[in-house]
Formats: C-alpha cells, sequence, structure tokens
C-alpha cells in the first residue's frame, strides 16, 4: 500500500466550503480509479487555515496510471467550483510495509 499526503493551506473562511467541495469532485473522482482505497482528512486544531489529505492507493503502479490530463481535468473543474485561492503546502508519498498493513487489521 502507497500513501499519498497533501498539505494544503486555505482561508479559514472558506474551509469548510473547500472541504465540501473536495468530497463533491475530487473523492468522488479517485474512487471511480483502481487502486483507490480511502481519503482521509486531518485539521490540525492550531492551524485553522491547513487541510491534511491522506489517500491510500493499493499500488503505486495503480496511483500513478492515472492519466495526466483527466487529473488536470478534475483539478479545473475544482477550482471553477471553488472559486477562491489555496496553495499546496507539501505533498509526500509513504510507503506501508505489508507487515503493518497486515497488523492493522
Amino acid at each position: 500500500m502507497v500513501i499519498e499526503w497533501l498539505k494544503f493551506k486555505v482561508p479559514t473562511t472558506q474551509r469548510d466550503r473547500y472541504l465540501t467541495l473536495d468530497n463533491e469532485i475530487w473523492t468522488s473522482a479517485l474512487v471511480a480509479y483502481p487502486g483507490f482505497l480511502d481519503k482521509t482528512t486531518w485539521l490540525d486544531p492550531n492551524h485553522d487555515d491547513e487541510v491534511i489529505f491522506v489517500i491510500s492507493w493499493a499500488t503505486r503502479e495503480q496511483w500513478k496510471a492515472i492519466p495526466e490530463d483527466e487529473l488536470d481535468q478534475i483539478n479545473q473543474r475544482f477550482d471553477e467550483a471553488l472559486g477562491f485561492d489555496y496553495e499546496m503546502l507539501e505533498s509526500k508519498e509513504f510507503v506501508v510495509p505489508a507487515s503493518a498493513a497486515m497488523d492493522a487489521r
């Protein structure tokens, strides 16, 4: 399993709208791709303007097989629906060893 970890800076007053549209547009789109397992949202109570998404994929190959033009189209729909600026602060990738994935069950 592989984890896609994304951290965004979002205007505090727009955070709820951001989360709603992310779920409606991004999460709904990702669910359709092979290998998508789960998406979790983390909110830091000490930084109201930050949103972290933890997206679990079965394999890196399945995640990276998503065509770039499709991701661009999803992002364009999201940005148009959102109507305000946000910033990606960090993007990371983590591998979950098979033994750790088994322990979680």
